[in-house]
């Protein structure tokens, strides 16, 4: 792997296949007794997040952790950055501590490259999500997520499996690390939006891309619904929620459309009721929970193939093993 992990279209078929297979191993210490690894001990990690985050900032907190790492987090609020701080000073600060990798979510798009580019900080940068640019562990998870369920075992590939995303595919990072990662594992995407949540040049994209839901659903092996963000609209992109819950939503009668081994994802988190169903999120065929399980597994996948060298993930030495 090369030293930062910014995009999702940065990896070879190769590395993410690494980060996978990394991932089957740390799932093993997740089941553990002890849930803990000595392969980061005496190094620093910071979590810097200059957006609100509950699933991603806590996820990679427990990664961190079961590592041995030591964790720092950094909230944007009620630091110095909301006095004003530059991106490059706060950089500066946090190498003066003997930061040895950042993990980053920011508003602006381009935040973590720049961040990764510069000679600001030494370390390590993980994008844990910036703008409407990238999410690349949360594509990371779904993947791992899909292999476990679709074509499981090391090695394996997503290679002729058909993912259907849908929803606010405009304001979604998460889309946009899916498709590359997704193509690159040799998956066959589908994005399903309004034409006004369809992202500029999304025909330059490795995907297909379709307004009727109905028609993508009853070849899927994964579906996968996105929260519309509100929060990142300045205009109206559809007439009501009840319309595009109406054209866009996940229901019982979609649910029945699907073949009975397709799965149903949500990255989180959920707006039950518009873009999915209450019981249908909470049904035998969704894998959301789940995904959030896993999402401890890939970051520590990720942080150990970033920092930990190359001794095995795992040994079984008793010290370990009992947590000495």
């Amino acid at each position: 792997m090369k030293r930062h992990l910014i995009s999702t279209a940065d990896l070879t078929r190769e590395d993410a296949l690494l980060i996978l297979d990394t991932a089957e191993q740390m799932a093993q210490v997740s089941a553990r007794s002890v849930k803990k690894l000595p392969t980061l001990r005496g190094r620093t990690i910071v979590n810097l997040f200059f957006e609100d985050s509950t699933r991603t900032r806590t996820s990679f907190e427990v990664a961190e952790k079961r590592l041995s790492a030591d964790v720092i987090n950094f909230s944007a609020k009620g630091s110095s950055v909301s006095k004003g701080e530059s991106l490059k000073d706060t950089a500066l600060t946090l190498q003066a501590m003997g930061a040895d990798a950042v993990v980053i979510r920011h508003g602006a798009s381009g935040a973590p490259k720049l961040l990764a580019d510069s000679d600001w900080l030494h370390g390590s940068v993980v994008n844990a999500g910036d703008g409407t640019h990238e999410h690349p562990t949360q594509a990371l998870l779904d993947a791992f997520t899909m292999r476990r369920h679709l074509n499981p075992g090391v090695g394996h590939d997503l290679a002729g499996r058909r993912v259907t995303i849908v929803g606010d595919v405009l304001h979604s990072r998460v889309a946009r690390s899916n498709v590359h990662l997704l193509h690159t594992l040799g998956a066959e995407v589908t994005l399903v939006a309004p034409p006004t949540l369809m992202p500029f040049g999304v025909e330059t994209w490795p995907c297909q891309t379709s307004y009727d839901l109905d028609a993508a659903l009853n070849k899927a092996d994964a579906v996968m619904m996105l929260r519309v963000q509100r929060e990142r609209m300045n205009a109206a992109f559809f007439p009501t929620q009840r319309e595009y819950t109406r054209r866009y939503g996940l229901d019982a009668r979609r649910l029945a459309l699907m073949p009975e081994h397709a799965l149903v994802m949500h990255p989180g988190p959920m707006v039950r009721g518009m873009e999915i169903e209450s019981d249908i999120a909470d049904s035998a065929r969704a894998v959301i929970v789940e995904q959030v399980a896993n999402g401890v597994s890939v970051r520590m996948a990720v942080l150990y193939l970033l920092l930990g060298g190359s001794e095995p993930a795992i040994t079984t030495s008793s010290s370990e093993e009992t947590g000495k």
